[in-house]
């Protein structure tokens, strides 16, 4: 009997979705009410819900942790757990535990709490997050898809559903789609058509496009020296700045910076001298980070800062069966039957793909995220001003301003 693989693909990218594409596949969802749901209250922190965001945040750093090797890793945490939880609302039994125990939560907890959360994340000219989800399965006699499946997506998600042949008009349709929601930064997800024995792919795309509250003056610029993760020093521009948001925790001192109307932050923490950002992750946890920029100090800081533009690329099934989710990724013992149903094997996730790209610069960041799953067949009182020079390698993050959660997470270990 023919197997059937899980090909989950992050693929983040700079922009925001905007743009009108016509696609061949029809979308069976768009006839189809969401049901009525009413956002959970995630502002009070006593809420077991506002817990979510340190759960999602350890999940998001477990998997960081084990990217650390490479030159610049970026990730970002709510694409990776949106695609993960989508996928998810198709698993059964121990495939099922063992999600939502690297996850550190419930499944039925965390749709009603990323539900929720879209309605906290604010846009507006200056600052736009963009969230997108689709489901693509095959056209065969042999795949049956359970609807509650796709209604739960269709409910928490906002999924669009198609059905397609999975042919060359298929992979036209999918790239359409993800050059569409990504603004034209990534223009194609599939280079072929869909491998012969695949039945599904699952995909979300996040963006996010911020001016800085004060933008960098042509002043403010000017020539300084980086020294890389391996010792080498660079001449590169480095932005400077006098902020307000002084961060100081085991290991490190940072900074947060804000975008536009304060309702995003960029967040930088830089390692004690002699101590790898490595390192300093091993010494935290989410609980830790949240904490830590949510009681920033309003001390002046002064700071500078590279311009830094880079892209990443990961394939994270491995590092996810490391922590735990094994079951889902074996032909043999994944249990995907919430999903649907194939006559021609079992279904399981075969590879996750993660690629990314950001620039920050003197107006501000971009950056963004795109996710497909394709199943085959088989603050405080004032102080001496503080100084924070991000000359060498440092950790840092865009967060909410709300509940100070990661959107982006990563780590300048080099500049071009």
């Amino acid at each position: 009997m023919k197997r059937i693989t899980l090909l989950l693909a992050l693929l983040l990218m700079i922009t925001a979705c905007n743009s009108n594409t016509n696609l061949t596949a029809k979308n069976l969802m768009a006839g189809v009410n969401r049901n009525d749901i009413t956002p959970i209250v995630i502002d009070n922190p006593q809420e077991d819900s506002a817990d979510k965001a340190t759960e999602i945040t350890n999940f998001s750093l477990n998997i960081f942790k084990k990217i650390l090797e490479s030159e610049n890793p970026l990730i970002s945490p709510l694409s990776i757990i949106s695609a993960l939880s989508m996928t998810a609302n198709g698993a059964e039994k121990e495939t099922l535990s063992q999600m939502e125990e690297v996850f550190g939560t419930d499944i039925d907890g965390l749709n009603e709490y990323l539900y929720a959360y879209k309605f906290y994340l604010p846009t507006a000219d200056k600052y736009k997050v963009s969230l997108a989800n689709s489901i693509w399965f095959k056209d065969i006699e042999s795949l049956t898809v359970e609807k509650e499946f796709l209604q739960i997506n269709k409910d928490y998600y906002d999924a669009e559903v198609y059905k397609a042949p999975f042919d060359d008009s298929t992979k036209n349709d999918i790239n359409a789609w993800v050059n569409k929601k990504t603004d034209g930064q990534i223009q194609k997800l599939l280079e072929e058509k869909p491998p012969e024995n695949s039945v599904m792919y699952l995909i979300n795309a996040l963006s996010f496009d911020a001016e800085w509250q004060s933008i960098y003056k042509d002043t403010s610029v000017r020539e300084g020296e980086f020294t890389t993760r391996d010792g080498n020093k660079k001449t590169v521009d480095f932005m400077h700045s006098t902020e307000y948001g002084y961060i100081e925790l085991p290991g490190a001192i940072g900074f947060s910076k804000p975008y536009a109307n304060n309702q995003y932050s960029f967040v930088a923490l830089l390692p004690d001298e002699g101590l790898k950002v490595s390192d300093f992750i091993d010494l935290i946890d989410g609980n830790t980070i949240i904490n830590a920029v949510k009681n920033q100090k309003d001390n002046e800081v002064y700071t500078s800062m590279p311009k830094f533009a880079f892209e990443y690329s990961k394939e994270l099934s491995e590092v996810l069966k490391d922590l735990g989710i094994k079951d889902a990724f074996d032909a043999d013992f994944a249990d995907f039957s919430s999903l649907g149903q194939s006559r021609d094997g079992n279904i399981f996730i075969n590879r996750v793909i993660h690629k990314t790209k950001i620039e920050v610069d003197e107006r501000g960041t971009k950056a963004g995220a795109v996710t497909a799953v394709e199943m085959e067949a088989e603050c405080a009182a004032p102080a001496e001003p503080k100084t924070v020079n991000l000359n060498r390698p440092f950790f840092f993050m865009i967060v909410d301003s709300e509940f100070n959660m990661p959107i982006f997470m990563g780590a300048l270990n080099d500049v071009t």
